[in-house]
C-alpha cells in the first residue's frame, strides 16, 4: 500500500513497456517490510534535461533507475560521478543525499563481477577479455579494475570507441596493463562478451572458441536465452560460465545497498520475482 510515507525510487527510461525492475524490487519490498516503491517514469529524450532536476525537488524521493536513452545524459546532470560510472560513461543509478546532492553510478558491471564473485572465481591479478566497448562493455570493464584484475584486454570493432576507454581505464587505474586490438581468447582467466553477438540466430562467435582452455571463465550479457551459442560451446568445452540474467539478479543487491534499503541475495529476489518467462 503506497501512503504519503512511501518512499520513491523512480525508474526512469522511454519507452516504459519493457521495464523489469518494478516486478523485482517491489514485491521484495512488499515482503521485507520496507515502505518504498520502484515507480516507471516514461520521459522522453527531449523533456530529460529539464525534467530530471524537478524530479529531485520532490522531498520523498530517494533516488533514481535510469535506463536507456538517457544513461549517458545523465553523466552531466549530476553533481558527482564516481569511477565506474566515469570510465563508463554513463550512469544507470542516481542517490539523492543528505545535503540534496545528486550522486550518479553505475551497476551493470557491478552486477556482473558479483556474479562471477559468487561463483568462486578470484579476480584480484587475473587476466580477463572484454569483447565490447558501449555501455555494458565498458561498465564491466571499470568493475572489473576496480576488483583488482591485473591485465584486461579489450576488442571492439569501432576502434575510436575501444581506444577511448582504454585511456579511461589507464586514467584511473594506472596500475591496470590496458591492451586492444587482439580478440584472441588464449591465456584469459574470464572472457567477457559483452557485444550484441548472440542475439541473433546464425550470428557467429565473439571469439575462436578452440583457442580457449577448460579452465576459462565465460560470461556472457545477452539474455534473449539462458544458454547462448557461446555458452553452450564454452559448457562443451568445460569451462564455467554466467549466463546473461545473473548480471540483473546480482545488479540488484548492489542497488538496493545505494539506495539504503539493505542488501539480500539473488535468489531472495528469485523466490518473490513477478517476471514470468
Amino acid at each position: 500500500m503506497i501512503s504519503g510515507k512511501t518512499t520513491l525510487v523512480a525508474h526512469i527510461g522511454y519507452p516504459t513497456e519493457a521495464f523489469k525492475a518494478p516486478l523485482i524490487y517491489n514485491p521484495w519490498f512488499e515482503k521485507s517490510g520496507i515502505d518504498a516503491i520502484v515507480m516507471p517514469m516514461g520521459v522522453k529524450p527531449e523533456d530529460y534535461v529539464a525534467f530530471l532536476p524537478l524530479l529531485f525537488r520532490m522531498s520523498n524521493i530517494r533516488g533514481a533507475l535510469v535506463t536507456m536513452p538517457h544513461k549517458v545524459t545523465t553523466i552531466s546532470l549530476v553533481d558527482e560521478v564516481t569511477p565506474t560510472a566515469a570510465i563508463a560513461g554513463a550512469c544507470n543509478a542516481i542517490l539523492k543525499r543528505e545535503d540534496g546532492t545528486l550522486l550518479g553510478d553505475q551497476f551493470d558491471g557491478a552486477g556482473f563481477v558479483r556474479g562471477v564473485e559468487r561463483k568462486g572465481r578470484v579476480l584480484k591479478g587475473a587476466r580477463v577479455l572484454v569483447l565490447g566497448s558501449g555501455g555494458v562493455g565498458s561498465a564491466i570493464a571499470a568493475s572489473l579494475a576496480g576488483a583488482g584484475v591485473a591485465e584486461m584486454a579489450l576488442f571492439d570493432t569501432a576502434e575510436a570507441s575501444v581506444e577511448a576507454l582504454a585511456d579511461r581505464l589507464r586514467r584511473h587505474y594506472p596500475q591496470l596493463v590496458v591492451t586492444t586490438g587482439s580478440r584472441d581468447p588464449a591465456g584469459f582467466d574470464l572472457i567477457v562478451n559483452a557485444t550484441p553477438l548472440g542475439m541473433k540466430d546464425g550470428d557467429p562467435m565473439p571469439f575462436d572458441i578452440d583457442r580457449i582452455a577448460p579452465s576459462t571463465f565465460v560470461g556472457e550479457v545477452v539474455m534473449k536465452s539462458e544458454y547462448t551459442p557461446l555458452l553452450r560451446a564454452a559448457k562443451d568445452k568445460g569451462c564455467p560460465v554466467q549466463v546473461g540474467t545473473d548480471m540483473l539478479y546480482e545488479m540488484i543487491p548492489a542497488y538496493l545497498e545505494f539506495f539504503g534499503f539493505g542488501t539480500t541475495t539473488p535468489e531472495e529476489l528469485r523466490a518473490v520475482s513477478q517476471i514470468r518467462q
